[in-house]
């Protein structure tokens, strides 16, 4: 590797702007950078891949708990796949609009400005996404666990050992090549949906063996409180999260004017209807006890209704976290890797393996922050945290679209949204996120605490120039170290 300076080598690189760059190719030249190597349906499976995780395994029981009914918990499954749609599609004009890779990230920063951007990044960095990775580690360790200990919950130390081992072996995949991470995810997602399969299956046989009971007066206790349905709501958006995940990778995806829209457009209506399948499957063949009580629901189910058959759904969950976890890792390490290009992040986290041409610092970063967040284990507490905190930021992309709607009205648009989806869109996540607070004021407030947080941090490690030397040769110093420590560069180098 060709000696790097720690004032020229590691200065940061500007982030083209507007959707003139977006067709440059990632392969052009001869600089170090991200290759476009996804696909449509790469980005169909990492869409599928992420959503399909921990969710829908540990979402039901506490859906159930706040809607009050199998029948009202089954809408608010359904409306949150419409609002997830909704959202999506808005995300798709954000992301064509503004096709750079950061989602969120760079859409509230061309919107409303650094600081802002920031403020997302801090949140998902420290929240966000180490959280929902840390959730869907876990989920993944207790499957893989559950067939060694059939009459009790595994030990927390063996589910947190699991879940670190997979998350870090995971991290190393990423790490090696972008092809390997999407061939697991294509296998992976096409396994997760013969998984439902299955689950839907079995449970129309339980029905045409006459078992209708638990069918019978579904609507039986629905609980119409506007706070306890934002947080069942909140449970079921929790469980369609990562619909917003391609748009953190634009700048890899071939031709994403065409592929990004389409693949959202195939993806959400398939998750939509396979979580909507899956809810009637374990509404059908468990009480609403059996459900409130367990912590692992597919579990359950399977034990209920597979006999000796039944260790097959834990191993179906485990591949559905596995492939999930995997397509998070993915994608919110170029969430990273984009921010430390702008300077809103350390510039070691920037840098590429000039061998593979992955953000290796960036992977490497996140799995630490993962790793220590995996020592949680309120999984209830922590959905309402992430739920509402993501909602927050999400309000801020949507309302940065109509915004740019009235001041840059000429900018291109390939997909330009009705504008009754975007207010629509605001209008809910809006009550959602205040009638949540009457409900669970502590992790919302938390969440908007740590949110808060985050400014004094902006103006003291961005904002401010004229810091001190000794600061400024320890930051150059650290940047230049990671560089030689993981053999990378910054984007489009071009002395190897």
């Amino acid at each position: 590797m060709a000696k790097v300076s720690a004032a020229e080598g590691l200065a940061p690189r500007a982030m083209d702007v507007g959707p003139e760059g977006a067709d440059n190719d990632g392969d052009s030249g001869n600089g170090v950078r991200l290759k476009k190597e996804l696909s449509l349906m790469n980005g169909v499976a990492i869409i599928v891949g992420v959503i399909v995780g921990s969710g829908i395994f540990v979402s039901p029981s506490l859906a159930l708990k706040y809607a009050g009914s199998k029948g009202m918990a089954l809408i608010v499954w359904v409306l949150s796949g419409f609002l997830s749609m909704i959202g999506a599609l808005c995300y798709a004009e954000l992301g064509t609009m503004i096709p750079k890779s950061g989602g969120d990230y760079a859409y509230i920063g061309e919107a409303f400005g650094p600081l802002l951007s920031f403020l997302y990044l801090w949140v998902a960095l420290f929240v966000l996404v180490p959280t929902g990775n840390a959730i869907t580690a876990l989920t993944f360790a207790q499957n893989i666990l559950q067939p060694l200990w059939p009459d009790c919950t595994p030990p927390r130390a063996a589910n947190t050992l699991i879940a670190a081992i997979i998350t870090c072996f995971l991290t190393v995949i990423n790490c090696y090549n972008v092809k390997w991470v999407t061939r697991v995810q294509d296998s992976f997602t096409a396994a997760k949906i013969l998984a439902f399969v299955i689950t839907f299956i079995a449970s129309l046989w339980y029905l045409f063996s006459g078992h209708t009971e638990n069918l019978e007066s579904i609507m039986e206790g629905t609980n119409t409180a506007p706070g306890d349905l934002a947080i069942a709501f909140y449970t079921g958006l929790f469980s369609y999260s990562g619909w917003n995940y391609l748009n953190f990778v634009t700048e890899e995806l071939k031709e994403p004017y065409k592929n990004l829209p389409r693949a959202i457009c195939i993806s959400m209506p398939v998750v939509t209807l396979v979580y909507a399948l899956t809810n009637v499957a374990y509404f059908a063949v468990l009480t609403n006890g059996e459900i409130h009580s367990s912590e692992a629901v597919a579990v359950t189910f399977s034990e209920k209704i597979l006999g000796v058959m039944s260790w097959i759904m834990p191993l179906f969950v485990a591949m559905c976290t596995f492939g999930s976890l995997n397509g998070a890792i993915y994608a919110s390490s170029r969430l990273f890797f984009v921010g430390a290009r702008n300077g809103h992040l350390p510039l070691a986290i920037s840098l590429i393996d000039i061998r593979r041409l992955t953000p290796v610092p960036s992977l490497v970063f996140m799995c630490l922050v993962t790793l220590i967040v995996l020592l949680t284990n309120n999984v209830e507490s922590l959905i309402v945290y992430v739920t509402a905190v993501e909602a927050l930021f999400t309000l801020c992309s949507v309302a940065g679209l109509l915004w740019m709607r009235y001041k840059r009205p000429l900018l291109m648009r390939p997909i330009r949204v009705n504008l009754l989806l975007p207010i629509a869109f605001l209008i809910i996540c809006t009550f959602l996120v205040v009638f949540s607070c009457f409900t669970h004021p502590q992790e919302v407030g938390i969440g908007v605490a740590f949110t808060a947080l985050g400014v004094p941090i902006y103006f003291v490690f961005i904002q401010w120039q004229n810091k001190p030397q000794w600061l400024q040769s320890t930051c150059n110093s650290f940047n230049l170290a990671c560089s030689k420590l993981f053999l990378c560069l910054p984007e489009n180098s071009k002395d190897l």
